[in-house]
């Protein structure tokens, strides 16, 4: 199965361009006014108009209601929710069915125990994203450029598709998927110059490095 990459947090036409023609797989947009790559509904439809099915479109939201949903669907359409807050197995199955969209459960991993929740989102969910749990003082869940054990998931036992987050650069994502035997990484944070700002070489450097680990493996 080929390896599902994931810049997110895109937020100009420059960067989303090079995601583009880098070869992502999966482009992703923040609608989470606390963070610095959260884009109006305005920014999303033209970034979403320039992907032309390039690649999947990602809305990343956190305990968003329907309406800011019914908004995201009006101006992007995505073809994926990304929801990244503390969304319940119901609320998951609430929104495929209202917005007849899969939707991508972001699992906050710090020890073993928060692996607990996987039987119930597994249900609901069409895909997971394991990413590193924010600190307790954090203002929002993600996107903060920290690695969580990676171990934790070795010899995870999961029927649905999973990717990995969290502290992924073009200098660990080799192993990050080495040890967790994800299908697909998603980054953020690893290919910025400053918070929000994507670097178009970084972005380069980190597809690049994904795809060679790929290889790698199926030798």
């Amino acid at each position: 199965m080929s390896l599902l990459v994931k810049i997110c947090g895109l937020s100009t036409r420059e960067t989303l361009e090079t995601a583009l023609e880098a070869g992502a797989d999966m482009v992703g947009f923040v609608f989470f006014p606390p963070s610095p790559r959260h884009l109006s509904l305005e920014a999303g439809r033209d970034l979403g108009r320039q992907v032309k099915r390039r690649a999947l479109t990602v809305a990343l939201t956190v305990d968003a209601d329907d309406a800011t949903l019914d908004n995201i669907m009006d101006a992007l359409s995505p073809d994926i929710f990304q929801l990244h807050g503390k969304e319940s197995v119901a609320r998951l199955r609430d929104i495929k069915q209202k917005f007849g969209r899969p939707v991508m459960k972001a699992v906050p991993v710090a020890t073993a125990s928060d692996l607990a929740v996987l039987p119930g989102y597994a249900a609901v969910a069409d895909r997971i994203l394991f990413d590193a749990r924010a600190p307790k003082d954090a203002t929002r869940p993600g996107g903060l450029g920290e690695p969580f054990d990676w171990h934790l998931l070795e010899n995870l036992d999961l029927k649905l598709p999973y990717m990995v987050s969290g502290g992924l650069d073009a200098g660990n994502v080799a192993e990050a998927l080495r040890v967790t035997g994800a299908g697909g990484v998603d980054v953020s944070s690893g290919v910025e110059s400053a918070p929000g700002v994507k670097a178009p070489e970084l972005i380069k450097a980190f597809i690049r490095a994904a795809r060679a680990s790929q290889e790698l493996s199926v030798r």
